[in-house]
C-alpha cells in the first residue's frame, strides 16, 4: 500500500463530519468545502510526521479548527437578517438587498454522506440545525471553537485547552460565557418541539400546497402568531403572523403555479427547493425554503433567495414546465409528495 492509499483510507471517512464542523464554525457550505480541502492538504503534507499521539480523527479536527479560526479572522461572521437588527415594521415598504453581507447559508444533508460512523452522522445533523448555527454566529471565533469542541464533539477541557493554547481553567470559564451568550440567541427549546411524524408530514404537505397554489389564507392557518419570515439577501425581516402573511403575499405567493417545490433536507430539517416560473414556460432555481415546524404551527420561514444553492442539492438550475419537477439524489425529504 502506498502512502497516498494509506492516508486516503485512514482519513477519507471523516470528510462528512469535518464538513459539518467547518460549516458550524463558518456558516457557509461553500467555505466549509474549501476549508476541508485545505485541512486535507495540510494533513497530507504533515502525514509522514504524524506520530499517533492522538487518533487520526482528533488530529484532523485540530487542523480543521485552526484553519477555520484563521478564516473567521479574515472574513467575520455570517448572519441571517434577524442578526443585524430588529424586524421591519411595514411589509409594504420597498425591499433593500444586502448584497455586500456574507449571509449564512443552508447546509444540504447530502454533504454528510460517506463512510463515517452513523452515530457521527446523527450528531452532525442535530448540531447543524439552522437556529443553532445562526446563534453560533453571535460568538467570537474562539468561543465558537470552544463551545463546538466541548458541547458538540465532547472533547475533554484539557484537549481543547491544548488546541487553543490556553488553560483548562480558561476553557471552563470561557465555555460558561459562550453557553450564556448562545442561550440568549437561541429560541427556547420548549417552543421548538416538532410534531410527530404523521403531523409533520401533513404540515409540510399543507405548506407546500399553500405556496404552490399561492393560497394566502391557507398559509396563515399554518403560522403561529409569533411567526418570523427572513429572506436573505433581503435585509428586512418580519415578525408576527400578520406581517409575515402580508410579506408572503407580496413576494412569495404571487400567483398559483408560479412556484413549484422540490423536497430537500438541509440542516437536519425538512425543506424545499423552490423553482419559479418565468416567461418561456420554464422553471428556474429561485430559493431554498426552510420552515421550522412546531406542534403549534410554523414558527419561522427562512427563504434563501439564491438559485446558485441548488447545485449543492444535486438539482438543476432550470427545467421545462411541461416536465415533472426534478428529484434530488439522496437528499429528498422523507415525506410523500
Amino acid at each position: 500500500m502506498t502512502v497516498s492509499e494509506d492516508f486516503t483510507g485512514l482519513t477519507g471517512r471523516f470528510r462528512g463530519e469535518l464538513l459539518a464542523h467547518c460549516y458550524r464554525m463558518l456558516g457557509s457550505a461553500d467555505e466549509a468545502e474549501d476549508l476541508v480541502q485545505e485541512t486535507y492538504l495540510r494533513a497530507w503534507r504533515s502525514y509522514q510526521g504524524f506520530e499517533g499521539r492522538s487518533s487520526i480523527r482528533t488530529w484532523l479536527y485540530r487542523i480543521a479548527t485552526n484553519v477555520c479560526l484563521t478564516a473567521i479572522e479574515r472574513r467575520g461572521r455570517r448572519p441571517l437578517p434577524s442578526g443585524l437588527g430588529g424586524p421591519a415594521e411595514d411589509p409594504d415598504a420597498p425591499q433593500v438587498a444586502g448584497l455586500d453581507v456574507p449571509w449564512l447559508q443552508p447546509f444540504p444533508d447530502a454533504l454528510l454522506a460517506g463512510d463515517q460512523d452513523p452515530a457521527a452522522v446523527t450528531v452532525s445533523r442535530a448540531s447543524v440545525r439552522l437556529a443553532f448555527v445562526a446563534a453560533l454566529q453571535y460568538l467570537s471565533a474562539r468561543q465558537r471553537a470552544l463551545l463546538i469542541l466541548r458541547d458538540v464533539l465532547e472533547w475533554p477541557a484539557s484537549q481543547v485547552a491544548d488546541l487553543l493554547g490556553t488553560t483548562t481553567t480558561a476553557v471552563n470559564s470561557g465555555l460558561r460565557r459562550a453557553r450564556a451568550q448562545l442561550a440568549e440567541a437561541l429560541p427556547a427549546e420548549d417552543d421548538l418541539v416538532e410534531p410527530a411524524e404523521p403531523g409533520r408530514r401533513a404540515l409540510l404537505d399543507r405548506f407546500a400546497a399553500a405556496v404552490e397554489n399561492a393560497d394566502v389564507s391557507a398559509l396563515a392557518e399554518l403560522l403561529r402568531e409569533d411567526a418570523v419570515l427572513e429572506m436573505p439577501p433581503l435585509l428586512s425581516w418580519y415578525s408576527g403572523r400578520a406581517a409575515v402573511v402580508r410579506c408572503a403575499e407580496l413576494y412569495l405567493l404571487i400567483e398559483p403555479g408560479r412556484l413549484r417545490l422540490v423536497p430537500v433536507m438541509t440542516n437536519g430539517q425538512a425543506a424545499f427547493a423552490a423553482y419559479e416560473r418565468e416567461p418561456g414556460a420554464a422553471y428556474h432555481a429561485h430559493a431554498v425554503l426552510v420552515p421550522t415546524l412546531t406542534t403549534t404551527g410554523i414558527v419561522r420561514i427562512v427563504s434563501f433567495i439564491d438559485g446558485d444553492l441548488f447545485g449543492s442539492f444535486g438539482l438543476p438550475q432550470a427545467y421545462d414546465a411541461t416536465e415533472a419537477p426534478p428529484a434530488t439524489d439522496g437528499a429528498a425529504g422523507p415525506w410523500p409528495r
